[in-house]
């Protein structure tokens, strides 16, 4: 990771220029007067460079080509925005990528453009029918985030999750379907990764306890959280597959402990299975008639 420089910053208007073969440009209109808004300006276009190379990534010299900007004030920027989240850097080729806060966003935005448009109308169908609270959750690197929450009818309802909030992978009933969806290996490898996560926020939840929830998931062809998170709060999700059968997300319901013992509990899996079906159907017209992208940077 680059050492911090300070420089001062000139006021005025930047103009971002893409390389040649793109020819495409990003003018950047800074605040007048305002050296905390000029800062945001020239961060927010850094980061929307580095998001037109998400294959390749973008070194320091490109960026400071591209931007117009000096070397020390590109490090300063790309480092706050490391910190942030939004950019990583590899050890390696030293070149910037988007960061895992960056696709959290990207994946909460997508509650009106992506899987959560495609997801609406099944989740509250799954919501009415079983009168309780239906989520669809995704996979963020070793963990699940809550994309959205429909409210069913039943007026007692778990506020266990709430759209925003993440879990490691495996924890809760979604993560959990997303965890055994997963090839064996990558599953270890993220129980692994998280172990330490584990061990600190749930201590009730190690590797090997997940493990066996994952088998059982896979057996069943669902996943069944009896209150391991919050005692009260029980949980059963089904994953979602894209069309090349890698995860997209997870459907699940919660309840509190008493509306979720057998068999209701059981009766839940169809009506998830179901409307895992029908967003799956979806995904894969949305893959059939998607544009292909003839660069990395397009």
């Amino acid at each position: 990771m680059p050492k911090t420089c300070g420089a001062p910053e000139h006021g005025g208007q930047e103009e971002i220029v893409l390389g040649e073969a793109r020819r495409a440009e990003v003018h950047i209109v800074e605040g007048q007067g305002s050296g905390g808004a000029q800062s945001v300006d020239r961060a927010l276009g850094l980061l929307r460079l580095v998001g037109r190379q998400p294959e390749e990534g973008v070194p320091l010299s490109a960026l400071v080509a591209m931007s117009g900007l000096n070397k020390p004030t590109v490090r300063r920027l790309m480092l706050a925005l490391i910190r942030a989240g939004m950019i990583e850097q590899e050890t390696g080729r030293r070149r910037y990528r988007l960061g895992q806060e960056s696709y959290v966003l990207g994946t909460l935005a997508a509650v009106r453009h992506g899987l959560a448009e495609m997801a609406g109308d099944a989740l509250a169908d799954l919501a009415r029918d079983s009168g309780d609270t239906a989520f669809l959750s995704v996979r963020r690197g070793d963990a699940a985030v809550c994309l959205q929450r429909e409210e069913g009818a039943y007026p007692i309802r778990t506020h266990a999750l709430m759209p925003g909030a993440r879990h490691p992978l495996g924890v809760g009933a979604g993560s959990l379907a997303m965890l055994a969806a997963l090839p064996p290996g990558e599953a270890e490898a993220v129980l692994e990764a998280n172990r330490e996560v584990l061990a600190r926020d749930y201590p009730a939840l190690p590797p090997e306890r997940l493990r066996e929830l994952a088998a059982r998931a896979r057996e069943a062809g669902y996943a069944l959280n009896p209150g391991l998170v919050f005692p009260d709060s029980w949980g059963i999700g089904v994953a979602l597959r894209r069309p090349d059968g890698g995860v997209a997300g997870a459907v699940s319901i919660a309840a509190v402990a008493g509306r979720m013992q057998p068999p209701r509990s059981e009766a839940f899996a169809p009506l998830l299975t179901a409307a895992a079906a029908r967003i799956e159907a979806r995904l894969a017209r949305a893959y059939a008639t998607a544009p292909q992208s003839e660069g990395s940077g397009q």
